[in-house]
């Protein structure tokens, strides 16, 4: 990798609103205390996984949320800068990781206001699948990396998915090999999966969130404007959460991100791809 960081100065970011592309993901958004445990404990795998791979020089995170995954980057050697389509989310990971050294901006992370090569990491967790056209995500990250860099990308396995409006493109492996191929040279696709007992969890809150969907029987939900539903996901996700896995936050279950591992074994049960993605392809 490149000796330091590549990326501009603080004062070259731009802050670039999200288009109608940018979904907004607010009700999904992992929230400490209120997303269930075992969710954050598969975001929290998810980065830790990244950080064993990680070695020196400028990392950036797309779509950095509220700073708190994005913060545990940070190190003597890294640079490390965060983007998120919300003013909101910005704002708080400014203001709680900004004195640590976690340089935040707002962007849309289908136009990132970099320059080209300018970072040697870039993380992209479980953000791919809220694009309607995946693709260009994956070129932005291509551009804004290194001849020599890495991108790693976190998005669910669509046989192990639920029902989400804002999961917009899901990709099985196959797929995501073929399209981060277009765009680098280096692609390795393994998953993130957890324990039993974990995974039981997990079929237990489905199970629970399928009979709620059931009352709606007339199945209006894909049937009124997409907007709409969106909206409504978003409103409702996390009183459901609330209401639904109650007790399941807040750290009661005791779930943690060493109950997930990755694994090479893929299946239609392996609950996330994980894709390393390294030496961008440029056009000629």
């Amino acid at each position: 990798m490149n000796d330091g960081p590549n990326t501009p100065p603080a004062a070259a970011i731009t802050h670039a609103p999200a288009d109608r592309k940018g979904r907004q993901l607010t009700g999904e958004r992992p929230q400490e205390g209120v997303t269930p445990d075992s969710l954050l404990a598969l975001h929290a795998a998810g980065y830790r996984t990244v950080i064993e791979r990680l070695g020196r020089g400028s990392v950036l995170d797309v779509g950095c949320g509220q700073g708190f995954e994005s913060a545990r980057f940070l190190g003597p050697d890294r640079r490390v800068v965060g983007v998120d389509y919300s003013a909101e989310a910005v704002d708080l990971a400014r203001s709680k990781y900004g004195d640590a050294g976690l340089e935040v901006a707002q962007m849309n992370a289908l136009a990132l206001g970099f320059e080209q090569g300018g970072f040697d990491w870039a993380c992209s967790s479980h953000l791919i699948e809220h694009f309607d056209e995946p693709e260009g995500h994956v070129a932005e990250l291509a551009r804004v990396v290194a001849d020599d860099g890495t991108v790693f990308f976190l998005t669910p396995n669509a046989p192990a998915d639920f029902e989400n409006p804002f999961h917009i493109h899901l990709f099985e492996p196959p797929e995501l090999r073929a399209l981060l191929t277009k765009y680098f040279h280096d692609v390795t696709i393994q998953g993130l999966d957890a324990v039993p007992h974990v995974k039981a969890d997990f079929t237990a809150r489905r199970v629970k969130a399928e009979k709620v969907l059931r009352l709606d029987f007339l199945d209006l939900r894909h049937k009124i404007p997409r907007a709409w539903y969106v909206g409504f996901y978003a409103w409702v996700l996390p009183k459901a959460y609330r209401l639904i896995a109650r007790g399941d936050a807040g750290g009661s279950t005791g779930i943690t991100a060493d109950d997930f591992f990755v694994t090479d074994d893929l299946d239609t049960t392996t609950m996330v791809l994980f894709a390393t993605a390294s030496r961008p392809r440029r056009a000629v």
